[in-house]
């Protein structure tokens, strides 16, 4: 998870006006964030699962998007993790000082760093809003 963290935010510094050198992570893991990040831990396999079921995705803001067939299960899952993940953009933009509209900055670079490590066949919505 970290790792992921370290690759999306240096490309989130490339991404930036801000000098190339800088780059921009979690500054201090408050309580919220390691919840969050552990929540995401924990959901982990459940969401692969549903995104080799293909009734998932990955949409082009950097959430998770029910596609087809999910169930009341699948929704609650989805808005869990959509939920820490925002907690942990905002940490990003907040702990940074970045400018007031770099949240689409920092969800756009995750929603690429997911699109790029997508398995063969699950879905994701590149950069115009189409799924593949």
């Amino acid at each position: 998870m970290k790792k992921l963290f370290m690759v999306c935010l240096l490309i989130c510094a490339a991404a930036t006006t801000a000098p190339a050198q800088a780059t921009y992570d979690i500054k201090e893991m408050t309580p919220a964030v390691k919840s969050a990040l552990d929540g995401r831990k924990a959901r982990f396999a459940e969401l692969k699962a549903l995104k080799t079921q293909r009734v998932v995705g990955e949409n082009n803001h950097g959430y998770i998007q029910a596609l087809a067939g999910c169930g009341k299960s699948a929704d609650s899952l989805i808005a869990a993790e959509n939920k820490d993940r925002k907690l942990v953009y905002e940490a990003i933009v907040d702990q940074n000082k970045l400018e007031p509209g770099s949240l689409a900055t920092v969800e756009a670079v995750f929603a690429r760093v997911q699109r790029d490590k997508a398995e063969p066949g699950d879905k994701v919505q590149d950069a115009s809003g189409r799924w593949n």
